[in-house]
């Protein structure tokens, strides 16, 4: 081999002299624009330049190993330099995924908004002994009764955004934290360091985080930023602290005891309101009052908010605690309601770009395989946003699958099948009369491919 046509293996930490310009594999012009942005992210252009190539490789394999990645992308003949990539490459995750963040809110969030983020949990099953900080855990997605299951268990902060083609709120995963099991960091405070990189990047916004049940603690108590999560029942609350009563002693941390929600419940005084969530309006009852979880956030004020259907027969319906002691009740809701985002997008990345599909057991590939993966689908909705919307796309697509009667939005599977034809645009174009075209794509192949999506 030539002196540029070495390759380290891919268990090596230094950097791969291997010269890999993208104009080895056409790509619209768009597309490479919204990935050149992201050229700070890294210390080296070669490492961009690969970072460039398999992320495209991502967009046009169908199933998304690391070796299919690079199949798909043109250097088939190199697949351990795209392993190094993930194994040894001098890169961090976070740099490149704040880099993502700061393009979306950027370009999706309108100037002088707030920030929502929402944190959520996720699993991947994998298989073999020797698969980096994989154990036996909750999987909550798995089909049946059996939710215990053999894998990796990730905590994912996502920016959630409206976009105008779309009726509810779309989650872009942005940040990732890999759970190391009992005895390292919770789920708790890993999506706490998460919140305090996204409220660190934007100074001059105010980051509203959201979770489920499962994260709430003082960890998140995190300087510009707010929280939101959902109440558990058993959860006790009590009035806010009493000021100081000027005699001897310690001085109350809390207020009297208010109780659980349904106990809240019971004397409140509900007010009818019209929330908007998951892209609908609802005729709801609210009752708001300020209050401290003691048992989670010590003696950090915030406040209850009580939600429940008119027709209800429940005390409540839902029970939420908010660390925005400015915010209205319905706006509380409203904002919790953007935690389900998420939801989706991560069934999306497992089904759609195969997000978990690659095969890798070493520290630093299993830390950096789901990031990228989750990456490039953010990238892939950011791209379709910001260039290829087109109404036309529904009717095309409702054309194709004459069995999709009521659609109106584009899924994410359109806008995949819509970035694959500009790749396919993009190489036929490149293709001049007398040049060898064996690594066109196949139009049959292509066309299956992106039928199924």
């Amino acid at each position: 081999m030539g002196q540029h046509q070495r390759c380290y293996h891919h268990r090596c930490d230094t950097e791969c002299p291997l010269m890999l310009p993208s104009s080895m594999l056409p790509m619209p012009v768009t597309w490479e624009d919204l990935l050149g942005e992201l050229a700070p992210a890294f210390r080296r252009r070669s490492t961009h330049r690969l970072f460039v190539l398999l992320a495209c490789g991502m967009i046009l394999a169908g199933r998304r190993t690391v070796v299919a990645m690079a199949a798909a992308a043109g250097i088939a003949g190199q697949f351990r330099r795209a392993c190094w990539f993930f194994s040894g490459a001098a890169r961090d995750i976070d740099d490149l995924g704040l880099a993502v963040a700061r393009i979306v809110v950027k370009c999706l969030v309108p100037a002088g908004q707030p920030v929502t983020v929402a944190v959520d949990g996720t699993f991947f099953r994998r298989w073999g002994r020797q698969v980096f900080q994989a154990r036996w855990a909750y999987d909550g997605s798995a089909q049946g009764g059996k939710k215990v299951a053999f894998g990796n268990t990730w905590v994912i902060a996502a920016i959630v955004v409206e976009l105008p083609f779309c009726s509810s709120p779309v989650a872009l995963p942005v940040l990732f934290r890999l759970w190391r099991g009992k005895g390292t960091a919770s789920p708790v405070e890993l999506a706490a360091e998460m919140m305090k990189l996204l409220a660190g990047a934007f100074p001059g916004r105010v980051v509203h985080g959201t979770g489920d049940a499962a994260f709430h603690g003082e960890s998140l108590v995190v300087e510009g930023a707010t929280w939101t999560t959902r109440l558990p029942a058993n959860a006790v609350l009590y009035g806010p602290k009493p000021p100081r009563a000027g005699k001897r002693g310690r001085p109350k941390a809390k207020g009297a005891r208010l109780g659980t929600c349904a106990q809240i419940a019971q004397d409140a005084d509900w007010q009818d309101a019209v929330i908007n969530i998951y892209g609908h309006a609802a005729a709801v009852q609210i009752n708001c009052a300020d209050a401290l979880w003691y048992g989670s956030f010590k003696a950090v004020p915030g406040r209850i908010v009580l939600v429940r259907d008119p027709d209800s027969g429940k005390p409540y319906d839902l029970g939420l605690f908010t660390l925005d002691t400015d915010a209205g009740p319905a706006a509380i809701a409203e904002r919790y309601s953007w935690r389900w985002p998420i939801e989706p997008s991560n069934a999306t990345g497992k089904q759609l770009p195969g997000v978990g599909d690659a095969c890798n057991r070493v520290q630093k590939a299993v830390e950096r395989t789901v990031p990228f993966g989750f990456l490039v689908q953010s990238l892939l909705i950011l791209w379709y946003a910001r260039y290829a919307w087109d109404p036309a796309d529904i009717d095309r697509r409702r054309r194709l699958c004459p069995w999709y009667r009521t659609k109106t939005e584009p899924s994410p599977a359109g806008m995949l099948a819509r970035l694959r034809r500009e790749f396919l645009k993009a190489r036929f174009s490149a293709i001049r009369p007398g040049r060898n075209a064996s690594d066109q794509i196949d139009l049959e192949d292509w066309t299956s491919h992106s039928t199924a999506a």
